[in-house]
């Protein structure tokens, strides 16, 4: 009988499917069965159809793309997680799969990459810096490979639509502290990532060509100072002491570093306490660029 339907399928046209396509066949009908659900494979097995408590059409082809990426071993817990995902959706919320419907549910959010609970490669997602990473979030969950892979843009596109939904979502109250001194402003908004708003940030203050130093200790909040001549080394100071007391100080915290923000990039400052002669004091390794402003500044002097 396989062997007749081969022969038959060829007569007809229809295409060869490799043994890869089948294997994960079998695998999405044994999930499916396992879950409840009848099945049948559509429109060259691109989607499956499932009957059941509830009937619905599931996409494969980004799931295929996703299979095609990773090795067999890891097939099992990706197709049960891709067809759990989808009976678990609720009705009023669309296809994660559907680009034009869920686009404007898309977002943002940035965590530290020492932090993350999730596999980075199961993760759509880019360096914001160096142990700062902005991953795609839809209706609050990170967007897996699997469903990307069904847009028809990039995720690097997608992510930009995201990151315009978060600044469009809500304007930062800015409130100006003085700390020791030091001229800073806290910046305040939802946890779902303040740190966006770092694109736009000249719509809330007036930033030199130099930048500003930052710091991140929650999601919802941020720090900045912006550079002004040498000062911003007290600022530094300043800044990277607030950041570790709220970092410490709360569950949600996100960095307890300092940042440079220049030209749409964000470096951390390497910073630490040492104790000298019996006193504390905060040794700053600044990255080459920095230090090559901060020479340019005592120079300028």
């Amino acid at each position: 009988m396989g062997l007749f339907r081969r022969y038959r399928d060829r007569r007809a046209g229809a295409a060869r499917r490799s043994i890869e396509d089948a294997d994960l066949d079998s695998l999405l009908t044994l999930v499916a069965e396992s879950l409840g659900y009848d099945h049948a494979l559509r429109s060259g097995a691109s989607s499956m159809e499932l009957t059941g408590p509830r009937t619905m059409s599931v996409r494969l082809d980004g799931l295929r793309r996703e299979a095609a990426r990773r090795s067999r071993e890891d097939w099992p817990v990706l197709v049960s997680e891709h067809l759990a995902r989808a009976v678990a959706r609720p009705e009023d919320l669309p296809d994660v799969c559907d680009y034009a419907q869920v686009r404007p549910l898309l977002r943002t959010r940035v965590v530290l990459a020492d932090g993350l609970e999730d596999d980075p490669t199961r993760l759509i997602g880019r360096h914001l810096g160096s142990d700062l990473i902005e991953i795609l979030t839809v209706s609050g969950r990170p967007v897996r490979p699997e469903e990307a892979f069904c847009w028809p843009v990039p995720p690097a596109e997608a992510l930009e639509a995201a990151g315009r939904n978060v600044l469009a979502d809500e304007r930062l109250t800015a409130e100006r502290v003085d700390l020791d001194g030091i001229a800073a402003y806290v910046m305040s908004g939802s946890p779902a990532s303040s740190a966006v708003h770092l694109r736009k940030i000249q719509d809330y203050l007036v930033v030199s060509s130099d930048g500003l130093v930052v710091a991140l200790p929650r999601p919802g909040e941020m720090i900045v100072h912006p550079i002004d001549g040498l000062s911003v080394m007290r600022a530094i100071e300043r800044l990277w002491l607030l950041a570790h007391r709220e970092y410490r100080a709360h569950d949600d915290g996100l960095s307890p570093h300092v940042y440079w923000w220049n030209h749409g990039r964000l470096t951390r400052i390497q910073a630490d306490l040492v104790v000298q002669n019996g006193q504390r004091r905060l040794v700053v390794a600044p990255p080459p660029d920095f230090a090559r402003l901060l020479a340019a500044m005592a120079k300028d002097r």
